[in-house]
């Protein structure tokens, strides 16, 4: 099976932006990776329809050297929250982020409602109806 392709990569970045850290991220078409560690690595996946909200975050520091970090909640078990740590371009990849997680959710027919009333994917009638 091939491997699907990147839209966008980074790394977390430390002193002047550099990026000499052991964590990168992925953005694919459909999931977010990230992959972190260097003698024990350890790779999150997240499906972009389950990130609910996304915000911006740019402190004094960051935006001296162009880095912003991006906050998630998502509806995944393992990740219900993460951070986009010091990157560049964070608010390009902030929009990209959101229009690609509101693509993937409408192609997956899936609402906030999902995460809201519980994550069984079954209505609460007795009509047999998926949500």
């Amino acid at each position: 099976m091939a491997e699907k392709n990147i839209v966008w990569s980074d790394r977390k970045r430390w002193l002047f932006g550099l990026p000499w850290s052991f964590t990168r991220y992925r953005l694919y078409e459909d999931k977010f990776v990230i992959d972190k560690g260097f003698f024990t690595r350890h790779e999150d996946e997240i499906r972009l329809y389950r990130i609910l909200d996304i915000s911006l975050t740019r402190t004094f520091g960051e935006r001296l050297f162009g880095l912003g970090t991006i906050h998630c909640c998502s509806g995944d078990k393992t990740s219900p929250e993460f951070d986009i740590k010091r990157i560049k371009r964070s608010r390009e990849l902030k929009d990209i982020l959101s229009d690609m997680i509101e693509e993937e959710r409408e192609k997956r027919r899936v609402g906030t409602r999902e995460y809201i009333d519980g994550d069984d994917g079954f209505d609460d009638g007795d009509d047999g109806h998926f949500n």
